[in-house]
């Protein structure tokens, strides 16, 4: 996507930071104009992240002014913020690509840029990642700066508390910024609050706490505890940062985010500073396009769409809203049934519970292993918690599956949102994983649902069980299928077609493919339902029709998933059946749209037709 000089007189000027340096200060606000006209040109023609990147734009033009990037490290917190630092860093022309197969990623990426300096995607890493730097920097005799760009939101996960406390421990030279832009503390901004960043930022300021503290710790030791505490107890009570000043940062802040020579002015005082630093920025979500300031949540990630109307809406059903209106049945049948998720209420379509049941509702922010912890508590007291949680999330939650539910055998239902082939999000949001460690988990049972009915009487057994169950669905729509729904029997599969020499062991919502491969194939369906425990005695029938080979297909890794699982069965009862194994590959999915990236795994119904093939070829069984 071009940049037309006419339009953005100032933006088509700057290819790389070293340009920005080079203007005026001068012209910083209608720069930041351009660059937030451009955003919302591109990603309404593209789709993408939209919102927060909106709500960046000044920082980081003041960032890579202030800073001698890449030299400089900046480490944007989740990265979906990180559009306007694309733009500014060279790749301005193919933002029209973010999220397409082979454009742009999504999030900052290493490889794709010596500015990002991390590759990232999930929440609450950036503190401890700058940390990381910070420390190697300092062992390799290096005085480059390392910045943490972190969202109010991410605050909520752990890790980077515990970053947090590591840091002021270290008093390694690093900043972290916090971004605020959810408007709690909006009347904070103003001028006592920037007047007293001025100050609380200025090099004579610190040199003469500093000295004041060494001095009465010489000669009046009494008095410098005494100092230091009264100047805490009065900075607490103008400005929020007595937590960070605990945890041993030198708090600055809060400043308008949205005051591109103010944040520069900030910026060059605290680059002069030593040890550990925390500024506090206010900004708006949505800045600049009025329906997403309204609405941050709508806007944070977009379809294409016309920036003269409203967003457009999908006419068809998906997995998570069917899960929605089970939750709305399940609560008025079970009043003891409460559900949990870490921070994604909209995108499990949770709202209408939330709002009918609000005290049997919790979201507990980004804090996946929180949120399974806690579902264990309500477990072990009697409860029936649902922890509707993304795949890529529940990776994050790993030990607390194992160690807290699983070992104690609690019946808690996990709701595995976005299982599979996610699209457009990459590699760091693709459920790839999820059959394979939680296979392995004892006393866990994995079903793998192929349609909405069948996701539904899944999840209805699910709350049924006396133990830890996972019931995955995937993003998006059902595709079509033709399949009578029966009962749910424990690890039981169920034969839908009939046909000679091949079974296709189906797991999930591929069916529509397989059925598809079947039809040319002329071979035996089988919807499998459950990844854990797998149906042995239906395997064996079938292995005793004179089937020459078996064909597991799932939507997640080969390596560890339930198509291993079908191969060991085979192996420990020393048959020598083949078995072909189809899924995703031993490497990271890149992003795009699903149907895509199915068809480069091939694992639409072409894709598997060919593998099929291939291997009776290449096996002379044909």
């Amino acid at each position: 996507m071009e940049l037309d000089p006419k339009v953005y007189k100032l933006l088509s000027k700057v290819n790389l930071p070293s340009d920005l340096r080079e203007m005026d200060i001068s012209k910083f606000p209608e720069l930041c104009d351009e660059v937030r006209k451009f955003l919302l040109e591109s990603v309404s023609k593209s789709s993408g992240h939209l919102a927060s990147g909106l709500g960046v734009v000044e920082l980081t033009v003041a960032l890579h002014y202030v800073y001698d990037t890449p030299n400089d490290q900046i480490i944007w917190d989740v990265g979906h913020q990180a559009y306007p630092h694309k733009i500014l860093t060279g790749r301005a022309k193919l933002l029209d690509t973010i999220r397409h197969i082979n454009g742009l990623h999504p999030f900052p990426w290493r490889e794709e840029s010596e500015y990002d300096c991390a590759s990232v995607g999930h929440s609450s890493t950036s503190i401890g990642l700058a940390l990381g730097m910070s420390i190697a920097n300092k062992l390799k005799g290096l005085s480059n700066k390392v910045i943490a760009v972190i969202g109010d939101g991410a605050l909520t996960g752990g890790m980077a508390f515990e970053a947090l406390n590591h840091a002021g421990g270290l008093k390694s030279d690093m900043l972290v910024i916090l971004n605020d832009n959810e408007k709690s503390i909006s009347e904070s901004v103003g001028a006592l609050s920037s007047n007293l960043s001025d100050i609380l930022s200025s090099a004579f300021y610190n040199n003469v706490r500093e000295g004041t503290y060494d001095f009465l710790g010489k000669y009046v030791p009494f008095l410098k505890e005494f100092t230091q505490k009264t100047a805490e107890h009065i900075k607490g009570m103008v400005m929020p940062g007595t937590l960070f000043e605990e945890f041993g940062f030198n708090y600055i802040g809060p400043i308008d985010g949205h005051n591109v020579l103010g944040l520069i002015d900030t910026l060059q005082n605290m680059k002069k500073l030593k040890g550990p630093q925390l500024l506090h920025i206010v900004t708006q979500k949505g800045r600049g396009y009025r329906p997403a300031e309204e609405d941050p949540t709508s806007y944070h990630g977009v379809p294409q769409f016309d920036l003269n109307d409203s967003l457009p809406k999908s006419k068809n059903k998906t997995y998570a809203q069917v899960f929605g209106q089970f939750l709305m049945k399940r609560a008025e049948e079970d009043p003891l049934m409460v559900a949990i998720t870490p921070a994604m209420k909209e995108g499990s379509c949770m709202n209408e519970f939330a709002d009918k049941y609000p005290e049997r509702f919790f979201d507990v922010a980004i804090a996946e292993q929180h949120a399974v912890t806690l579902a264990a508590g309500m477990a072990i007291d009697g409860l029936h918690p649902i922890v509707c949680i993304y795949s890529t999330f529940l990776q994050r939650a790993y030990d607390q599956i194992i160690h807290d539910v699983a070992l104690q055998n609690l019946p808690v239902v996990f709701a595995v949102d976005r299982a599979g082939i996610v699209g457009a999000d990459g590699p760091t949001h693709q459920g790839q994983f999820d059959i394979s460690f939680l296979r392995i988990v004892p006393n866990m049972t994995v079903m793998t649902p192929s349609c909405f009915s069948e996701m539904i009487s899944m999840l209805s057994f699910a709350c049924g069980s006396k133990g830890p169950v996972a019931v995955r669905y995937p993003r998006g729509t059902e595709h079509p299928v033709v399949l009578d729904v029966t009962p749910i029997e424990y690890g039981k599969g169920h034969l839908i077609r009939t046909g000679e020499k091949i079974v296709l062991l189906n797991f999930g919502a591929l069916l529509g493919y397989v059925q598809a491969a079947a039809e040319k194939l002329n071979a035996t369906v089988v919807d499998m339902r459950f990844a854990k425990p797998i149906d042995e005695d239906l395997i064996f029938e079938l292995a005793e029709l004179n089937n020459i080979l078996f064909v597991t297909i799932e939507d997640g890794s080969i390596i560890g998933g339930a198509g291993e699982g079908v191969a060991a069965l085979f192996e420990n009862r020393q048959l020598s059946t083949p078995v072909l194994n189809i899924g995703h590959p031993d490497e990271f999915v890149e992003q795009g749209k699903p149907e895509e990236l199915y068809h480069l795994l091939k694992l639409d119904a072409e894709g598997i037709v060919a593998q099929v093939t291939e291997y009776l070829k290449s096996n002379d069984m044909e």
